[in-house]
């Protein structure tokens, strides 16, 4: 499923970039996507084998009137193809994909309580010169972590929060 995500989503970046259409194309996606994920009808409309491919296409078609040709087509090849459901992975992959081409990097602060924005901030700024990459900031609060901080940049993590700690520490006396 992941596969096939990855090449559906990098054929609609490279169209809509070609037609210098990535950002309306990232919000038509999205909203479709979010609209799926939230009305249980609409998803089991384009999800269920019970319905015909021309009733899907017909469906989706009334639902996007007015959309990107780009997303048109698209979604008219998933549904053709029988691979609408992977609609959601082929979001995060396109997002992926036009964050990358921006350079633009999603860093996100975890922490047991709300910490200063100034502090958050500097971590951010911090990211951004080791990368050399604009930063997408967010900040979340997990009281499970106790204490610390765990920083999400990109595919790295940088886990030092006290929960983190504690684990280690058991793992090391079990062993011992």
């Amino acid at each position: 499923m992941e596969a096939i995500a990855q090449v559906y989503s990098r054929s609609l970046f490279e169209v809509a970039s070609e037609q210098n259409h990535l950002e309306l194309v990232r919000e038509q996606l999205g909203q479709l996507a979010d609209a799926l994920g939230e009305n249980e009808e609409l998803k089991l409309f384009c999800f269920s084998p019970y319905f015909s491919t021309e009733e899907k296409k017909a469906g989706l078609m009334k639902a996007i009137d007015g959309a990107d040709p780009a997303v048109e087509n698209f979604l008219m090849l998933l549904t053709e193809n029988q691979r609408l459901p992977v609609i959601f992975r082929v979001r995060e992959e396109y997002d992926r994909l036009c964050d990358e081409a921006e350079d633009l990097l999603a860093v996100t602060v975890t922490s047991a309580v709300t910490l200063d924005p100034a502090v958050v901030s500097r971590i951010g700024d911090q990211i951004g010169r080791q990368t050399g990459r604009k930063i997408e900031l967010a900040e979340e609060v997990d009281p499970a972590i106790i204490g610390g901080f765990i920083v999400r940049a990109g595919d790295s993590i940088l886990d030092a929060s006290i929960r983190n700690r504690l684990e280690q520490l058991r793992t090391e006396v079990a062993r011992a």
